[in-house]
């Protein structure tokens, strides 16, 4: 990627990622500059904004662009340039340099560190084509799931997760829709590192969903065949409905015509009617001594 920034001289800088990645080593051409304590060579650049010495202050400190960028890149995927990512850092040096003042008492290191990051992570929101308001509520409402979740053991429904967060009405619909953004990723991203030479890609792993195992589906049918015979057809319809269609106990009472406790008495009467066969069968086939 390549960008173009305007210096307060006026010219275009041209900063490219390759550039960023083949200068940003500690090791750089002598320079008539190097004699000079660092305070002293700041100050002559404060006076007199000399072209060659803001060069000589870039080729100095091009190092702790490679290092921001590195630590941000460590926490990101794989389909992200690292390169995008150091010549971004690039600007923010840049920017560093102009602004900074040697009277503050600060040095230029602890100043520049949050110009770069900064820099590196605008150059990442324009990557990302989600808003930073969708990502926002999209945390909030994750938030809330979770705490939920910690306090309860289980997922909230909608009306619980809107008392949660305290919104209402439309606008908790809308926080809702807007946290449900689809991400985008790149098929041929790395998915995880093999033992050849050939790095395993997501396109290579990921699974149809379209598709059924012939035999999981046979043996499937023979399990429910198994476990319904000798039942009755609204017990049939209780294991059915509860293990197969996973409806819950209120939802299978509400389709039976009974109470949400019946149906538990009863789900629990099969599972024990079930383990006391199974137990039988075991016994049936162990070899005789």
């Amino acid at each position: 990627m390549t960008r173009m920034r305007t210096t307060p001289a006026g010219s275009r800088a041209r900063v490219s990622g390759r550039y960023a990645v083949e200068h940003a080593e500690p090791s750089r051409l002598p320079s008539k500059y190097d004699d000079m304590p660092i305070r002293e060579v700041w100050q002559v650049y404060r006076r007199s904004q000399a072209k060659d010495l803001r060069n000589y202050l870039m080729e100095r400190f091009l190092p702790l662009v490679r290092y921001n960028a590195e630590r941000i890149y460590a926490r990101l995927p794989d389909e992200v340039d690292i390169q995008d990512l150091m010549s971004a850092g690039l600007f923010g040096l840049m920017d560093a340099i102009d602004a900074f003042d040697p009277d503050r008492g600060v040095k230029f290191e602890t100043y520049c560190a949050p110009r770069i990051r900064g820099a590196v992570l605008d150059e990442l929101r324009s990557m990302d084509w989600v808003p930073r308001l969708v990502r926002h509520r999209t945390s909030k409402m994750d938030s809330a799931r979770m705490k939920f979740e910690m306090a309860n053991g289980r997922a909230p429904t909608q009306e619980e997760l809107s008392d949660t967060v305290g919104l209402k009405g439309e606008e908790f619909e809308k926080y809702d829709r807007d946290s449900s953004a689809v991400g985008t990723f790149s098929l041929n991203r790395k998915c995880f590192s093999s033992d050849g030479s050939k790095d395993v890609r997501e396109i290579d792993v990921i699974k149809d969903e379209s598709q059924r195992n012939p035999f999981a589906e046979i043996q499937r049918k023979d399990v429910k065949d198994l476990i319904t015979k000798g039942l009755s057809r609204a017990e049939r319809l209780i294991v059915i409905l509860y293990y197969y269609e996973e409806m819950t106990m209120k939802e299978i009472g509400a389709t039976l015509d009974l109470s949400e406790s019946r149906v538990s008495q009863m789900h629990s009467s099969i599972l024990a009617r079930l383990k006391a066969q199974m137990h039988h069968r075991s016994r049936e086939l162990e070899p005789a001594t």
